[in-house]
Formats: structure tokens, sequence, C-alpha cells
């Protein structure tokens, strides 16, 4: 069943309301819609003028999905788009029409495409659709067999140690899954160096802790370690955004954490105290705002 709904002055048809997306806690579509459009206050700065990868799950979480990056073409005239390189995975295109995400609206449009996750590059776009340089860094920490949240937490304060001393100012979320990842707001010289740099913090943790740390993406490495995935400073790739639903049974939420919490978990804290849902989440943002304040914090320069 389709209707016509009025959000912030744009008229915007949305179907299906009622239907569960996520069956293991009966989140349905109009759930996710009213969600996104609750949290837009502190998820739109996080994506503002960086072009949008979609991860849609029409059938819901137990459902096929599908990526859409050139996805301008069926959104409503009001949606900002911005045609950028196809990156070397999309095959058979020079060009993507990619949606930028500016406003209450646009969340709810996306939204009710289920598409539950929201994923940025580490760069943006200028007023002129120009790719800028990448303006965060971000350190992936997942973790493989035999590990969890927990040895995450022991990876993510080393992070911050070492890139404090290099006079950045990181902040850290779970991914909403199973990790956390720790990023850093920055500028850098060319486009490719905070790949280089963050690949080089990741052999350098691999090396001094090698019983705690991979660097190396290969599955058999990978039991008992947690993956410190630098790989996503490709300016070709995407990371999941900041109060993101993530597509798992429980509707859970990659949520910006305070290193407190962190801390707490090394201590021995319960890993089900970084585990957030909707209301979860929403509670924290009214309690202790944005915590993932990246624009607040020094832009540290990478060094070589």
């Amino acid at each position: 069943m389709r209707q016509r709904v009025q959000i912030e002055g744009r008229q915007l048809e949305v179907s299906n309301l009622d239907k569960v997306l996520f069956p293991e806690v009966g989140f349905t579509k109009a759930q996710v819609i009213e969600y996104y459009v609750r949290i837009a206050p502190v998820l739109l700065p996080h994506v503002a003028r960086r072009p949008v990868t979609f991860t849609r799950w029409p059938s819901g979480v137990d459902g096929q999905a599908f990526f859409e990056k050139n996805s301008a073409r069926h959104a409503p005239e009001w949606v900002e788009s911005v045609t950028v390189p196809s990156p070397g995975s999309s095959r058979g295109r020079e060009t993507l029409d990619m949606v930028l995400l500016s406003a209450v609206p646009d969340l709810a449009w996306s939204a009710n495409l289920a598409a539950l996750e929201v994923h940025v590059p580490q760069w943006r776009v200028d007023d002129d659709g120009v790719a800028q340089l990448p303006d965060l860094l971000v350190l992936d920490l997942d973790p493989g067999p035999g590990t969890g949240v927990v040895e995450c937490a022991h990876v993510a304060q080393r992070l911050r140690e070492v890139l404090a001393a290099d006079g950045l100012d990181p902040v850290v979320k779970t991914s909403g899954s199973k990790g956390m990842q720790v990023y850093a707001p920055i500028e850098c010289a060319d486009r490719e160096h905070p790949s280089r740099y963050a690949k080089g913090l990741a052999q350098r943790l691999s090396r001094e802790t090698p019983e705690q740390v991979v660097w190396r993406m290969e599955k058999a490495l990978r039991p008992g370690k947690v993956l410190v995935d630098w790989s996503q400073n490709n300016t070709a790739k995407t990371t999941v955004a900041p109060y993101s639903l993530r597509a798992r049974p429980f509707a859970t939420v990659s949520t910006p954490l305070r290193w407190a919490e962190v801390d707490a978990l090394r201590a021995g804290g319960d890993p089900a105290s970084v585990r957030f849902r909707t209301d979860d989440v929403l509670a924290r943002v009214a309690e202790h705002g944005d915590l993932f304040d990246v624009d607040a914090r020094t832009r540290a320069v990478l060094s070589s």
C-alpha cells in the first residue's frame, strides 16, 4: 500500500510501512523511517557532501541485499546528486550519479527504499561536485574467530595512543556488528596518503603485538586476532556512517562511544554494554549529544 506524506515541506510517497525488515525483533519499515528522521540532526553532518552508497534490503535482513551507488536515477528531483568518477569495481561506467543526503526528507526517502545501511567515503565533494582530499582517517577493527569487541577495545586504545603521539585527535564508534572503528580528522597532501599512513599503523601494531593484531586480510591469519583494516582509506571505498543502522538480526546501530566506555571494556566490562539499538542511541544523543564530534576536534596534518 502506498501513501503520500509530507516531511519538512517535501512530498514523499512511502509504501509497505508495516513490512517487517528485522524479523528477529519485529522492526518494521515505518520504524526504520522514524529512526532516521529522529537521528537526522546528528547523522546528517557526518554524511554532508559525501556521496552515499546504499545497502538495500527490500525483503528484510533475512533476504537478498544489494549495494547501490548509481541511485540518483530514481530519486525525487529535490534529492541532490553528484557525478563522480566510477571506482574500479563499477564496471562499464566511467561515472556514477551518486546521492548526497542533505536533509531529513532525503533520509526518509532512502529509508523507504529499505536502504538500511548508509555508507560514505572519507572525502567530500565541494559545491561544484569536485572530489576533495580525504578529511578523515579510519581504522576498522574486525575481530577474528575467538575474539570480540573486548579485544577490539584493547587495540582501539593502543591506536588512540599512537594517533595522539602523531598529533591526531581520534574518536571511536562501534561498527554496529562485531567490531569497532577508530577515526581521526585529518589534512593530507594527496589522496593516497591516508592509506599509506593507515597501512603503516596496522603493520606497526601487528609487528609489536603479533599475538593480538593482524594487518593482512587472509582469513587463515585471523583466528584469535583483531584485523586492523587500513584499506577503507582507499578513496574508492566506503565505511558505514555513524548512527547508521546495520542489517543485523537485532537492528543494531553503529554508535559513537566515549573513550571511558572503551576503557571499561578493557577492564572486564560486559560486551553487551556497547551493543546499541535505535532507542538506546536516541537516548544517548539526548544525554550526551554527538560523541562523534570530528568537526570540533583538531584536524591534524598526517605525518609521512
